[in-house]
């Protein structure tokens, strides 16, 4: 998410973007959508593992952003009817092992063409071009372990957390400056 934020700076200062920069940006959208949880309604390691999985492996390139909540909803109720095996696996193992992921890369397909109505994802893009030096580029995507999950939550309170201290610091900064107003009357008075 840290390299999303960067990326998306930078772009609102380009005028044209290639595509994989534009396909980057919109992940990171998403995976943004995805780690936002309801107040006091903390989601479940194994329901953020499979969410997360979906994203970081570009099963969700193609849902538009808009569109992310309610595909992950729809799919947790899926998994819970239709799948309940891979949530109980993934809570009891806290690994996510390759007969999971392959449950889980099988479940994932079966939601979006028959519930979701959507194709079948296609394979993963490649990048369009080896990245230059200096250029942001994308990089492998680390296992989603719940580990990683917790870290991801982590960072995103911290980043919540400054961005509210940081506002207070600009709020703070205002009022001193209203307050700090030059004698504009000639009378010793405050204008």
């Amino acid at each position: 998410l840290a390299q999303y934020r960067a990326l998306a700076a930078f772009a609102q200062f380009a005028s044209d973007l290639d595509k994989a920069t534009r396909d980057q940006l919109t992940r990171g959208e998403k995976l943004s959508e995805i780690v936002k949880q309801p107040q006091y309604q903390p989601l479940p390691v194994e329901k953020q593992v499979v969410i997360l999985y979906a994203a970081t492996t570009g099963k969700l390139d193609d849902v538009p952003t808009p569109k992310v909540r309610e595909f992950e909803t729809q799919f947790y109720r899926f998994l819970e009817t239709e799948r309940p095996k891979i949530l109980q696996e993934l809570g009891e193992s806290n690994a996510l092992t390759d007969e999971i992921s392959a449950a889980l890369d099988e479940a994932i397909e079966r939601f979006r063409v028959e519930v979701f109505g959507m194709d079948a994802v296609k394979a993963a893009p490649k990048p369009e071009s080896a990245p230059t030096e200096g250029s942001i580029s994308a990089s492998p995507a680390p296992p989603v372990t719940p580990e990683a999950v917790e870290t991801a939550e982590a960072n995103a309170e911290e980043d919540a957390a400054a961005q509210a201290k940081k506002d207070a610091a600009e709020s703070a900064d205002a009022a001193t400056e209203i307050t700090e107003q030059p004698d504009t009357t000639g009378d010793g008075k405050p204008a």
